[in-house]
């Protein structure tokens, strides 16, 4: 797991141990989820009331169901500032990916975005399955290349050919699709990687089950005990030290997206990874699941096992 020549939260490289599990081979799609929603009646959190007590300072008007969407700002714009590419949209969700007056129709096999953490592990549940740990997404993406940089080998288009669905050209304001698609692909869209798994790189980022820590842990390179099974940080330290998250935990998301571009973000690889706010959902977020054979034990709080 891990990298040591990326970026700060990918290190250290180090070795752990994972148990036997299945791994769905593509993301779950639209249609997948619209079958979970019609049988069980799920609302997802952007399409549920916000409440006032939980987004102290907010203007209440602006608390209204939604989610997080990205345009393409016309031009170069200042990359400190979010808003700059990220609109929060009243009415997107699930079904209405780019805001109230879009759809999925059409785009049944896309994957399912707009999901949080609850949503992604709702959904889960149901079909009797879960979210994946950290150290077994990251072991699936690397498809039995054990070091390599990509999920398909060493360099990013071999033969001139994409391998994933990623941003070409200058982020935020051109993307030239020169993998043939300007935002999300249907998934199964470019080849599988050796373990026959479909999009670990690229189309949308997939949420994991463990709490974010801003590194790996340093014990992870002690050469006497290689971690077996592995969940990542505790809850405690998950927060963000700053900013709008600051008192909202944060889960591991793994694979990059639509989004990432050589010129501003470059995750689009098994060993990156990012924090995600588990209330929030956004239009490059999505999930698949796992079956373990051997469930690994569950994590309190502390991040001890329980």
């Amino acid at each position: 797991m891990g990298d040591d020549h990326a970026y700060p939260e990918e290190a250290p490289a180090h070795p752990v141990s994972v148990s036997g599990f299945w791994i769905d081979a593509c993301a779950v799609t639209n249609a997948d989820f619209a079958v979970f929603v019609e049988a069980t009646g799920y609302q997802t959190i952007a399409e549920r009331p916000l409440d006032p007590a939980a987004y102290f300072g907010a203007d209440p008007a602006s608390l209204v169901p939604g989610s997080a969407v990205f345009f393409t700002p016309t031009g170069r714009v200042d990359m400190r500032d979010v808003g700059s590419r990220w609109a929060y949209v009243p009415g997107a969700n699930w079904r209405h990916p780019e805001g109230p007056e879009s759809t999925v129709a059409g785009r049944e096999d896309h994957p399912v975005v707009h999901v949080a953490f609850e949503d992604a592990e709702a959904y889960a549940a149901w079909v009797g399955k879960a979210l994946p740990t950290e150290a077994e997404w990251e072991f699936a993406a690397r498809g039995g290349l054990d070091g390599a940089p990509f999920c398909w080998g060493d360099e990013f288009t071999p033969d001139d050919r994409y391998m994933a669905n990623t941003w070409q050209g200058i982020f935020p304001f051109i993307d030239q699709g020169l993998d043939g698609f300007v935002g999300r692909a249907p998934v199964g869209s470019f080849p599988p990687n050796g373990y026959g798994l479909y999009d670990m790189a690229g189309n949308v980022w997939e949420w994991t089950g463990d709490w974010y820590s801003d590194r790996h842990p340093a014990a992870a390179r002690s050469a006497c005990c290689v971690p077996r099974d592995p969940r990542g940080a505790s809850q405690e330290h998950s927060y963000a030290p700053f900013g709008p998250d600051l008192h909202i935990p944060r889960k591991v998301i793994k694979g990059g997206s639509y989004l990432c571009a050589p010129n501003y973000c470059q995750r689009y690889r098994p060993a990156a990874r990012l924090p995600q706010a588990i209330d929030t959902g956004t239009c490059h977020i999505g999930f698949r699941c796992v079956v373990r054979a051997n469930p690994p034990p569950k994590s309190d709080d502390t991040g001890e096992p329980s």
